[in-house]
């Protein structure tokens, strides 16, 4: 079965429509790069929404990726609790990906998405030089998973077809 990919961007900070962060609420970014837990998040987060590519990189593959100068990984918390990550690549150009967001399953459904996606959009602005921001999700995710991304000011510019499964 295959799904439909929507690539989205912001091309200015402007743009961004934040949701305001609950109490209780905390971001970090993992330093050092920890890439057990990079495999945990995305095992864990990813589990629910069939995330099957990284699952047999090797432990060098994973520290490999994790340790790259372009990639930070940031997790949040509610009341010191982590309820979900996401992992910002600094690209050419001034582009920032969100390559990865996710929630644990435990915190789906308590409109947390929209306060981990400002988390990671105000964290990519952050990042010097940033002139835009994109992100790609598909039907296979959370079914509010576009629009969340897009009520916080992106906007779509290509949709295609993944292979099927």
């Amino acid at each position: 079965m295959s799904a439909t990919v929507f690539h989205l961007e912001m091309l200015d900070r402007d743009s961004f429509e934040p949701v305001a962060m609950p109490a209780g609420w905390t971001m970090s970014v993992v330093h050092p790069a920890q890439p057990s837990l990079n495999l945990r998040f995305y095992r864990d987060v990813g589990g629910h929404w069939n995330w099957t590519d990284r699952l047999a990189w090797s432990d060098e593959l994973w520290r490999d990726y994790v340790n790259r100068e372009a990639l930070r990984t940031w997790v949040g918390r509610l009341d010191g609790e982590a309820v979900g990550y996401f992992e910002l690549e600094a690209q050419e150009s001034g582009n920032v990906e969100i390559a990865i967001f996710g929630l644990l399953p435990n915190f789906i459904g308590r409109g947390l998405g929209a306060v981990l996606l400002s988390a990671a959009i105000e964290a990519a602005w952050a990042i010097p030089g940033t002139r835009r921001v994109w992100v790609h999700t598909c039907t296979d995710d959370h079914e509010h998973a576009l629009a969340n991304y897009q009520k916080r000011g992106f906007r779509l510019f290509q949709t295609d077809a993944s292979p099927p499964k």
